[in-house]
């Protein structure tokens, strides 16, 4: 193992622990380093790194802060990562979101307000019969990115934030390609959101595998 590894590991373990709790401030880059028998060099790139990952508040002048731990937060690092992916693997984020985006609907079912159903009924409506593609796209993010905020799991919210990201591109090019996308997509968004009315966990969940799944299939049939 790296040093840089080691010095990450002894953090994590601290913090796994809870000998560092969200919100605690690290003792001195010394101490530390004297405590778990690192190098401050070691250490110093350790920090660096749990940093750039959200572990870690380093804030100038005033110390090195174990952040909140909050799972957004964390999961940005996710989001950041797949930003880089490649078109060839639009494939797999599709099969990843048509695991996970059902589930989530189907809580959601469970658990989603009348306020938040009224909303996401108002941005269907706001809509109208013929959207341009651009416009459907968008409103597919909010629209969903809504459902999954009522499911209640953070982390799930959050992964799946990240994971729309890399299938947009290919949400729009079916929209311009394939002669009925825009009708099909507002009467999957209709169906499942009369699911969620009716409080029907399985059929918000089957509609949800439906919308993503058509997508994925008309992609994989494309390519």
């Amino acid at each position: 193992m790296a040093v840089t590894d080691e010095a990450i590991e002894k953090i994590k373990g601290m913090i796994v622990s809870g000998a560092l709790g969200p919100g605690d401030r690290l003792p001195k880059e010394s101490e530390l380093a004297s405590e778990l028998g690192l190098s401050r060099n070691s250490l110093r790139e350790a920090v660096r790194a749990l940093s750039l990952i959200r572990i870690l508040d380093v804030r100038q002048g005033d110390g090195t802060y174990v952040t909140s731990l909050d799972p957004q937060l964390l999961l940005e690092a996710l989001s950041f990562v797949v930003d880089f992916h490649r078109d060839d693997t639009v494939l797999e984020f599709l099969a990843v979101r048509r695991i996970l985006e059902p589930a989530a609907t189907a809580m959601a079912a469970l658990r989603i307000e009348e306020a938040q159903l009224d909303v996401l009924g108002a941005q269907l409506d706001a809509l109208g019969d013929a959207p341009s593609v651009e416009e459907l796209v968008a409103c597919d993010l909010e629209f969903h990115r809504g459902i999954v905020r009522s499911s209640g799991n953070a982390v799930l919210c959050s992964l799946l934030d990240g994971l729309s990201g890399p299938t947009t591109r290919a949400r729009v090019w079916r929209g311009l390609t394939q002669e009925d996308a825009v009708s099909r997509t507002l009467h999957e968004h209709r169906a499942i959101l009369a699911a969620l009315r009716d409080r029907d966990a399985e059929a918000a969940r089957s509609w949800a595998t439906v919308h993503v799944a058509s997508v994925e299939q008309w992609l994989r049939s494309t390519l």
